[in-house]
């Protein structure tokens, strides 16, 4: 079993932060999410990972992973020019891949419990392709399944304008090689793209085995600003305990699951968990409060954050209040009245500054 990594695209929705990073880097509780996905992968056994990346952002991708030795595996990248669909870059994948059954896992996506049982589903199968599902709010956003009354799959649409139902694709699929030869048969749709549902819907055609296995469990596609919060905020619940190793004074107060750094430092201050403090940071006569995470080097200072991503090297100053922000690195968000009591919510880049 080998695996593909989708770690390409513009990363568009999450503009002006994706001009500097790739999507897939944005780190959630201070570990990007294409961390998590290797994680999971390692987690399954998997020692052979094609990862796809794109012109733009490549060379980002590859000083993160390096070549693999982290997760005990070895990584071959796969350049693709343009974002032309799911199916072309498992095309385009396929002399890495060879004759080797595989998943294949969008980079920033996420899934609750891994890979490793569904992988060993597939093993005990005849499958083609398993699939997973998940019902959605905004169908028609995604590629979605339509079952019939023995919850089979019959039909699989990509980002329909009227959805035949509300179970979406998840962005993590097991293949056998004979999706190769489905890919070779079918064209772009009208978006110029090589559909990854067009590809399952004619290897169902041609009488390949495909099943689908709805998820209970959460699923994150970290996509936009309010998916990437969200995202922090499962991972912080599921993943984060109480470890506070920073330097905390007698005047601060830190209740509940609250992960602090060795070199941190938190003076006059209340920090209420789920919370991460990264290395190096400063927090000074200020609140952090649930579902926060403060990236490395980060000061806050005179100020009251919720539920939001503080990326590294950021200087936060008498804000009265930050809820449900997505803040880049190095920037600078800083209110001259120390007394003021406007509330706040951004979506700001690297190396910004926001003056109020």
């Amino acid at each position: 079993m080998k695996a593909l990594v989708l770690a390409g695209g513009k990363g568009t929705r999450l503009r002006p932060l994706t001009h500097t990073m790739p999507k897939q880097l944005v780190p959630v509780a201070n570990e990007p999410i294409l961390g998590y996905v290797f994680h999971h992968i390692q987690d399954a056994g998997i020692k052979e990972v094609g990862v796809v990346v794109s012109p733009e952002t490549g060379n980002d991708v590859r000083r993160f992973l390096g070549r693999g030795s982290r997760w005990q595996m070895r990584i071959t990248y796969i350049p693709q020019q343009q974002p032309l669909g799911l199916a072309h870059a498992v095309k385009i994948a396929r002399p890495f891949l060879g004759n080797s059954p595989f998943v294949m896992y969008l980079g920033d996506n996420l899934l609750a419990q891994g890979i490793k049982e569904f992988m060993e589903e597939f093993h005990s199968t005849t499958l083609d392709a398993l699939i997973f599902l998940k019902e959605v709010d905004n169908p028609q956003a995604f590629g979605v399944a339509v079952l019939n009354k023995k919850g089979q799959i019959i039909k699989l649409v990509e980002k329909p304008k009227d959805p035949p139902s509300n179970l979406a694709l998840v962005g993590v699929y097991f293949f056998s090689a004979s999706i190769h030869e489905a890919i070779d048969r079918i064209s772009p749709s009208a978006r110029g793209e090589l559909e990854i549902t067009d590809a399952i819907q004619e290897l169902m055609r041609s009488g390949g085995s495909v099943s689908g296995q709805i998820l209970d469990d959460w699923w994150l596609d970290t996509g936009k600003k309010d998916d990437f919060l969200a995202a922090n905020t499962v991972v912080l619940d599921d993943y984060i305990k109480r470890d506070v190793q920073g330097k905390v004074d007698i005047k601060s107060k830190v209740s509940g699951r609250v992960q602090i750094e060795k070199t941190a430092r938190i003076v006059n201050s209340s920090l209420r968990g789920p919370v991460v403090i990264g290395k190096r940071c400063k927090i000074v006569n200020s609140f952090i409060g649930p579902y926060t995470t403060i990236g490395h080097g980060t000061r806050i200072i005179n100020s009251a954050i919720e539920h939001s991503v503080i990326l590294d090297k950021c200087y936060i100053e008498n804000i009265a209040r930050l809820d449900d922000s997505l803040i880049g690195r190095e920037a600078r968000v800083i209110h001259y009245d120390k007394n003021h009591s406007r509330a706040l919510r951004l979506l700001i880049g690297d190396n910004n500054v926001v003056e109020v």
